[in-house]
């Protein structure tokens, strides 16, 4: 276990927001967890996060180790703090797919199930086996299912918590046999005889679209795409005929994309201060040089009241705001 004061968090979060945090704990695989005393924060890469204000207390991450394990029936389990896109090659490598669609992305195992990530028509929740967690309060141990752990758009029981539950593992069913998920509607064509190419169609399709976290710093999609029942569906799509058609989901309801929206209003590639919109992709916010946590949160607030305006819709952040 490693303990440092009064430290910098540029490098702990890939907005590269320069803050400080009293304390940071890194803990690795064979460390045990220490109770810690609140006010605490747990972190994956801070792919997710925008913090705006040097934190207080003691903020708790995993080390970036790529410490996993393969058991019969297609069950791998994951460090919480390996690197997502480190597990997805190591599965691949070893015969066992069902991960490939989540490649590229820059979170870790753990905070990839507390957001429950999705990319290309695959979701944390459609792999994920169990959940193994250690309470920050009290050092107790619990195992989640899947069922257990609540799933939604977005989220899971582990972030609309209280936060004390530190993900040390993740199990996931795996198949040996490659069948491509080619449901997203932007892989129609993609390379896909063997998961190796599908896994680089996919991290070409990011790349070409989604700024480099070394390059420029961003949270990666900051807004959710927003959820509408059919009626709102259709009165927007009658004002506007250029809307990206959605299907409607098993209750009736249709998901949106909140970066047309954005870039409808007309946001994409404009910044305020340091922050800016990413003249690629509408739904990401970047770092535009040197900018703070607030002028983040002060272009999404004038892109939500602006898109309110326009279309009716309140967008809701994906990224965390500290």
């Amino acid at each position: 276990m490693k303990t440092y004061n009064d430290i910098s968090l540029k490098p702990y979060n890939t907005f590269g927001i320069d803050v400080k945090a009293r304390r940071l704990v890194e803990l690795e695989p064979a460390d045990e967890v220490p109770a810690v005393e609140a006010p605490y924060l747990v972190i994956g890469a801070g792919s997710d996060m925008v913090f705006t204000k040097d934190y207080g207390g003691t903020v708790v991450r995993l080390a970036d180790v790529a410490d996993v394990a393969e058991a019969d029936g297609g069950l791998v389990t994951a460090w919480g703090g390996m690197t997502m896109d480190r597990l997805v090659e190591w599965t691949l490598e070893r015969g066992l797919y069902g991960l490939e669609n989540l490649s590229a992305i820059p979170g870790t195992v753990g905070a990839a199930v507390v957001q429950n990530v999705g990319a290309y028509g695959v979701e944390a929740k459609d792999v994920v086996e169990r959940v193994e967690t250690v309470s920050l309060a009290d050092g107790q141990r619990r195992t989640y299912t899947n069922a257990d752990s609540r799933f939604g758009y977005r989220t899971s029981r582990f972030k609309q918590g209280a936060g004390n539950e530190l993900i040390v593992r993740v199990t996931f069913r795996l198949r040996r046999e490659f069948v491509p998920n080619l449901t997203y509607k932007a892989l129609e064509g993609v390379p896909h005889d063997t998961a190796w190419q599908l896994r680089q169609a996919i991290t070409d399709m990011r790349w070409a679209k989604l700024p480099r976290p070394e390059e420029n710093g961003s949270a990666g999609s900051f807004f959710k795409n927003p959820v509408v029942d059919e009626e709102v569906y259709n009165r927007l799509k009658g004002e506007h005929p250029d809307m990206p058609d959605a299907h409607p989901t098993s209750d009736r309801e249709y998901k949106l994309s909140a970066g047309w929206l954005i870039d409808k209003a007309g946001w994409k590639g404009k910044t305020m201060g340091g922050a800016g919109v990413w003249p690629k992709q509408a739904l990401v916010l970047y770092n535009a040089g040197g900018c703070t946590g607030g002028e983040v949160v002060a272009l999404a607030d004038a892109i939500v009241a602006d898109v309110r305006r326009r279309f009716g819709i309140t967008l809701v952040p994906e990224a965390i705001i500290i």
